[in-house]
């Protein structure tokens, strides 16, 4: 692992395939078999700058250089540094491949990244993350792994919070305006009364410009209205996790241009209460 580390940060400027994927995939094995102490000594390394360095070179390395950016995207001690590091433009560069596989370890590393980080958060609205996400759904509508990733990508973006171990369950849903696309996210495993339901409804209201309406409710089943002494017949009202409605419904107008640095998050996020 050590030795890894070493050549990485020596040869990572040259970025000589042949020479540095072995060593990429030392360190990815390490880091998935959880080994002790691995995470920090990535952190120590200082192999961050040359990851973001590689995937923006495009090559022969950018491939297993986000299969090990999505995996050390786990590890909180190691994502802390991803902002300072470049890597989140580098991932956003990435978003623009066709090369189905390596959009779909960089939206989990986005995904990832941004799960508890509202700097990182951020950091990706700013850099224009969205819209490149929901080209990638609209882009590939059959492929379910890429959808989930990305669906769930924009979720942490918006701060939502989607745990990956939840095993979210995703499908597409009836639209009702023209140009929308729904999708529905539900938990496996819920109580019988009630379950959580993500609606994210995606649609493009300019060329390359998008809106993504993010909203969470709580279906209730028909036991739970019949043990309420509740006849009505709707069984969706909105929900809001732990006594926050910052997460009750979130609006997301983007677009390919960049945004302003200037700009602040208020601007680009709209919070609007049913």
């Amino acid at each position: 692992m050590n030795n890894a580390l070493g050549s990485i940060r020596v040869l990572g400027l040259e970025l000589i395939a042949h020479e540095l994927e072995p060593h990429l995939n030392t360190v990815l094995a390490n880091i998935k078999e959880r080994k002790k102490g691995a995470a920090e000594q990535v952190v120590i390394s200082g192999i961050l700058p040359i990851l973001a360095l590689s995937l923006r070179s495009r090559g022969p390395l950018t491939l297993p250089t986000a299969k090990l950016v999505a995996e050390l995207a786990k590890e909180s001690v190691v994502r802390k540094g991803f902002g300072d590091a470049g890597l989140a433009p580098a991932l956003l560069s990435v978003l623009t491949s066709l090369d189905q596989e390596l959009l779909l370890h960089a939206a989990r590393a986005i995904s990832r990244m941004s799960y508890d980080s509202s700097k990182l958060q951020h950091l990706l609205l700013r850099r224009g993350a969205v819209p490149r996400l929901v080209a990638i759904l609209l882009r590939f509508p059959d492929k379910e792994a890429l959808e989930e990733v990305c669906l769930q990508a924009l979720c942490n973006i918006s701060g939502m919070g989607v745990a990956e171990e939840a095993g979210m369950v995703w499908e597409r849903g009836a639209s009702v305006r023209p140009g929308e696309t729904v999708f529905h996210g539900v938990f496996p495993h819920t109580c019988d009364f009630a379950s959580s339901v993500t609606l994210v409804c995606v649609s493009q209201w300019a060329p390359g410009q998008y809106a993504v309406n993010i909203e969470v409710f709580q279906r209730c089943s028909s036991s739970f209205w019949s043990l309420h002494g509740n006849k009505r017949n709707a069984h969706w009202f909105p929900f809001s996790g732990s006594g926050s409605f910052s997460n009750l419904l979130k609006i997301i107008k983007f677009s390919t241009r960049s945004v302003p640095g200037t700009q602040s998050l208020r601007n680009r996020v709209f919070h609007t209460f049913l």
